[in-house]
C-alpha cells in the first residue's frame, strides 16, 4: 500500500505544469557546496517563482520515494524507473598547496608519496585499496590525516595540511593549489543528472533539470581533459 501511494504521489507531481513551486535537489557534499551555488543563484534569477531545496549528502537519496526530485550523482544510476542524463566526466588529481610543497618538497616520483602527508578516509579502505593497486602499498596509518567528511578534507587541502585527491574542475579554481605531476594519472568520475520517469513531466522540475544540465555540462566541458593512462586509479 505504501508503494502504491508513493507511485500515485509521483504521478500527481508529474502532472503539474506550473513553473512555480518547490524542486528538491540532492548532490554530493562537494558538488552541493562548491559547484552548485553559482548555478542555483543564476537559476533563481532566471526563475524567481521556483523555490529550491538542497540535500547535500554522499548517500544516494531514493528518488522513487520522493526523497528528492533531481539527483546529481557521480556513479551510474542503479534504480529502475529513473531517467538519467550523463553530463560529462570530472577528472581527478592529486593536489596540495604551493606552500605545502615549498615546505615538504615536490613529488618527483610516485614512490616519494610515502614521505608526504596524505589526506585520506577514516572508516573506508577505498583509498588504501586504490593506492595499493596502482601506486604503492599503503596502510591506514600512512594517511596522516583521516576523515570521512568531504568538506573537511577539502578545507584541510586548502589549508596546506597535506596532499589530497580532488576534482580538477574545482582545484583549478585555486591558483595556490598545485597538481602533482609524477606519472600519476587518476581516473574520472561520471556526472549524471537523474530523476524519476514520472516527475520528468512536471514543468518546473523539467525546467530545473534542463537548467542544471546545461550549466553543469558547460562547467565540465570547460575543464581540461587528459587521456587516462594505464596506471590510473579506478574510482568505481
Amino acid at each position: 500500500m505504501g508503494a502504491a501511494a508513493e507511485a500515485l504521489n509521483l504521478k500527481a507531481r508529474g502532472r503539474s505544469q506550473q513553473l512555480s513551486g518547490t524542486v528538491r535537489i540532492t548532490a554530493s557534499v562537494i558538488v552541493a557546496n562548491l559547484m552548485l551555488p553559482p548555478i542555483l543563484g543564476a537559476l533563481r534569477q532566471a526563475e524567481p517563482t521556483i523555490q529550491i531545496e538542497i540535500v547535500a549528502s554522499d548517500t544516494n537519496q531514493n528518488l522513487l520515494r520522493r526523497d528528492a526530485d533531481i539527483a546529481i550523482r557521480m556513479a551510474d544510476p542503479t534504480q529502475n524507473a529513473l531517467i538519467a542524463r550523463r553530463l560529462g566526466d570530472t577528472l581527478l588529481g592529486l593536489f596540495a598547496t604551493r606552500a605545502y610543497f615549498d615546505r615538504k618538497g615536490r613529488v618527483a616520483a610516485r614512490e616519494n608519496l610515502r614521505h608526504h602527508d596524505l589526506i585520506g578516509l577514516d572508516r573506508s579502505d577505498f583509498l588504501i585499496r586504490a593506492f595499493a593497486g596502482h601506486i604503492i602499498p599503503r596502510t591506514r596509518e600512512d594517511f596522516a590525516l583521516r576523515t570521512d567528511d568531504a568538506m573537511l578534507s577539502w578545507n584541510l587541502l586548502l589549508a596546506g595540511a597535506g596532499i589530497a585527491i580532488a576534482q580538477r574542475v574545482l582545484a583549478n579554481r585555486h591558483p595556490d593549489l598545485e597538481q602533482i605531476d609524477a606519472g600519476i594519472t587518476l581516473g574520472a568520475l561520471p556526472v549524471w543528472l537523474v530523476m524519476s520517469e514520472e516527475v520528468r513531466r512536471n514543468a518546473r522540475i523539467r525546467r530545473v533539470a534542463d537548467f542544471l544540465s546545461t550549466a553543469l555540462t558547460d562547467v565540465l566541458r570547460d575543464a581540461a581533459f587528459d587521456p587516462l593512462s594505464p596506471d590510473e586509479i579506478t574510482t568505481g
